[in-house]
């Protein structure tokens, strides 16, 4: 099981970057997909996750309205689209498949991780 991140990269303040995400080796369309994030000297956070049919969305208070996330069962794929970017969202993003159909806010209910991407957003 493999999960590829990509699209990462440096930004200015309020520009926008959309992060992909593959996922290869099992077929995932049964499970929920979220994205994480971990900036430098902090912990690891929920940043937003989407079920399994693509019915249900959940979003960190500071990322609603900027961010969207959305999957394409059919390639096994999952995307971040981040507008407005803010100089805060600089971190490390890491895509990752969950254990069951619901999404959930929590790393723990997470089986598989991406090796995730480098997002900066300067000031």
């Amino acid at each position: 099981v493999q999960l590829q991140a990509c699209g990462g990269g440096l930004v200015q303040a309020g520009g926008s970057l959309r992060l992909s995400c593959a996922a290869s080796g099992r077929t995932f369309s049964s499970y929920a997909m979220g994205w994480f994030r971990q900036a430098p000297g902090k912990e690891r956070e929920f940043v937003a996750a989407i079920s399994s049919n693509g019915g249900s969305t959940s979003y960190k208070n500071s990322v609603k309205g900027r961010f969207t996330i959305s999957r394409d069962n059919a390639k096994n794929t999952v995307s971040l689209q981040m507008d407005s970017l803010k100089p805060e969202d600089t971190a490390v993003y890491h895509c990752a498949v969950g254990a069951y159909a619901s999404y959930s806010t929590s790393a723990s209910s997470y089986e598989y991780w991406g090796q995730g991407t480098q997002v900066t957003v300067s000031s």
